[in-house]
């Protein structure tokens, strides 16, 4: 702590009135400087001086009184200025008064008398100076106004050059590792930095090296700058935190000038912690950089942060944390060991982690008694923990709105639908006929999801609009979390998306627009299985399509790899696979035709059904027809395996 104190009072200097004001500071510092000089010289024009007499007293009378002194030969000079007259008698008294204009008689009664007279200017040194100097001073308080804004967005400096004390946030942050839950492996990781902060000497004695940099990879959301500030809370040491966009800018040079002065920083603070966030905008690959070749800002800055990184002695304590979600672009002469030797995957929650999540953002929050977490948990799979504490808030919020005292299950479940499908659109009125058309479309995909084996269940169906297009949702639920899909499952996926254009043909004898995303996703994941998973006969196991690990799921478009003739046989399989497919969907929603009646009686009336709703309707259409039931009912079966895997967790952490 006392290491930072000097710092912190260097701060509180940098921020005074003084140096937050230039333009009060130079008028001042001008002001005082034409006083002092003014003390020290002396006004030649002064009153007293141009009598001869710096100790005599001052009087004014009336031009009347002057004029009959002048008149008695009691005056021994007179000096007439623009507005008044100064006038010394024989014995020593100055006298003053203001001009009468249009007088000449004083003029020839002072030559009658044979006073000596003349003519003075009025101004001084003080108000020539004055005059002179204030254009001077506006012009300076225009460039310093324009320089100051240059000076906010460029961070500081003269033009912002090589400081970045304004754009890096220097603090002890009191997070710690009990406020980052779903995360457990990516704690384990970094604990050992906490360690080495805050006992160097352990590692030190026993020959290992800590290592310099831990790069934080994950998707958007997952807790990334989270994790790295309860690492410095933890530690108890500085945390300079500092955006990778912060380093570039238009001048080549600056980025490189503003690394050297946060690592500066840092080892004067030491032991501390760097994070920089977004690392990916300074730590692209130079491989894939300017083809005309030259050396551009980015790279200057690139290439000063490794200088910085190698710079570290083994025993400095200064650890540097990293973040991004595109590894991927990375240079490589970033990645190496000795620079950031270690990679730390911070991933979207399980189940379990979901709900340790969930419990974390709800401390603060007043939760009815009602509310049963783990049903959120199993709502919410592939969501990242920003969006868990979003749904929270967005919670709260409704139940302040309705003037609750609690947040209850009802409120948790439609935050979870904004989440996911966007703000009900309550005010937005469709006739009748769209109406039909949606029922009818989203009862479709309804029927497939339960009645097709490998497909994800029902959670939800409603016809109110939501988002920005929805008219319509149906909200499918995982059972359970799955990180790969077999053939089964993507062919399941492909006949519930085709559902709704299915029903559109079958209960009302025409097609409309509302299908168009949903054949897309089908066509996606047809042509998926045939260029990336090897899952079909046309390209059997070769990849036609390399796939690229990327956490935000874009990239650049890959490059045609394969001939013409594969490319046309890929494109009748993909054609002939939907058909096949939606002429079996037809088929079933046919045979059901009844319980589709059913769900779009159900939705009219209630516009939002339950999955249990759902299923209840195709098993009593069943019981009804004497058909085998196709609904699955796995839930029991899930929950059985959720406790058997907190057992086994139970088991691990006590061993």
């Amino acid at each position: 702590m006392s290491k930072q104190d000097p710092n912190n009072n260097n701060d509180n200097n940098d921020n005074n009135f003084f140096n937050k004001n230039p333009l009060i500071t130079f008028a001042i510092f001008s002001v005082v400087m034409i006083l002092i000089f003014k003390a020290l010289v002396g006004d030649g024009s002064s009153l007293n001086d141009s009598m001869g007499t710096q100790n005599s007293r001052v009087k004014a009378i009336s031009y009347s009184e002057l004029k009959t002194l002048a008149a008695s030969k009691s005056l021994s000079k007179v000096e007439i200025g623009q507005t008044y007259i100064k006038a010394k008698s024989a014995d020593g008294q100055v006298y003053t008064t203001r001009i009468v204009r249009g007088d000449t008689k004083l003029t020839e009664l002072l030559e009658k008398q044979g006073i000596e007279y003349t003519g003075f200017n009025e101004s001084n040194w003080f108000t020539e100076m004055f005059g002179w100097l204030l254009p001077f001073l506006i012009i300076i308080g225009i460039w310093m106004f324009f320089a100051g804004r240059m000076q906010k967005s460029m961070g500081g400096g003269i033009l912002g050059m090589g400081q970045s004390k304004k754009m890096v946030n220097s603090e002890k942050p009191d997070t710690k590792f009990d406020d980052v839950a779903g995360v457990e492996e990516a704690k384990e990781e970094v604990q050992e930095i906490v360690d080495f902060l805050k006992y160097p000497g352990r590692y030190v004695e026993i020959g290992a090296k800590i290592p310099k940099g831990v790069l934080l990879v994950g998707s958007p959301g997952t807790g990334k700058t989270l994790l790295a500030k309860a690492v410095a809370g933890e530690a108890e040491v500085p945390f300079f935190s500092v955006s990778g966009s912060s380093f570039i800018e238009m001048f080549v040079g600056v980025g490189a000038a503003r690394v050297r002065d946060l690592f500066e920083q840092a080892k004067k603070d030491a032991p501390s912690i760097i994070f920089i966030d977004e690392i990916d905008a300074i730590g692209k690959s130079r491989a894939a950089g300017n083809m005309m070749g030259g050396n551009d800002e980015r790279e200057q800055t690139l290439n000063q942060l490794l200088a910085e990184m190698d710079g570290f002695g083994t025993n400095t304590p200064v650890i540097i944390l990293a973040a991004t979600n595109r590894p991927e672009v990375l240079d490589a002469a970033l990645l190496r060991p000795g620079r950031f030797d270690r990679q730390v995957l911070v991933d979207k929650p399980d189940y379990e982690g979901r709900i340790k999540i969930l419990n974390v953002h709800m401390k603060n929050v007043k939760m009815d008694k009602d509310v049963e977490i783990e049903e959120i948990a199993r709502l919410t799979a592939g969501l990242a923990g920003a969006d868990l504490a979003n749904i929270i808030n967005e919670a709260a919020l409704l139940a302040g709105r309705k003037s609750q005292k609690t947040v209850k299950q009802r409120d948790l479940f439609e935050s979870v639908e904004r989440a996911i499908a966007g703000l009900a659109k309550k005010s937005r009125r469709i006739n009748q006929k769209e109406k039909k058309i949606v029922a009818y479309h989203e009862s479709g995909h309804a029927l497939l999801a339960e009645t097709t084996h490998g497909a994800k269940k029902v959670s939800k169906v409603s016809i109110v609009p939501r988002g920005l297009a929805a008219l319509g949702y149906t909200l499918n639920k995982p059972e359970e979390d799955r990180f790969m899909m077999q053939r089964n499952e993507m062919w399941a996926e492909v006949d519930v998306l085709l559902g709704g254009r299915a029903a559109e043909e079958v209960f009302i004898g025409e097609i409309s627009t509302g299908a168009g995303n949903d054949l897309e996703r089908a066509t996606d994941i047809i042509k998926s299985m045939v260029q990336t998973y090897g899952m079909t006969d046309i390209a059997g196991l070769m990849v036609l399509e390399k796939s690229r690990q990327s956490f935000l799921g874009g990239g650049q478009q890959a490059a045609r790899e394969y001939s013409e003739k594969m490319a046309q046989d890929m494109d009748g399989f993909i054609k002939n696979s939907l058909d096949e497919h939606y002429k079996n969907v037809i088929g079933r929603l046919e045979e059901y035709k009844d319980a589709i009646e059913d769900m779009v009686a159900l939705l009219y009336k209630k516009e939002n059904i339950t999955g249990e709703e759902v299923r209840q309707i195709i098993i009593d259409f069943e019981d009804r027809n004497g058909i085998e039931s196709k609904v699955e009912i796995v839930a029991d079966e899930i929950e059985e395996e959720l406790k058997e895997d907190a057992k086994m967790v139970k088991k691990t952490d006590e061993e």
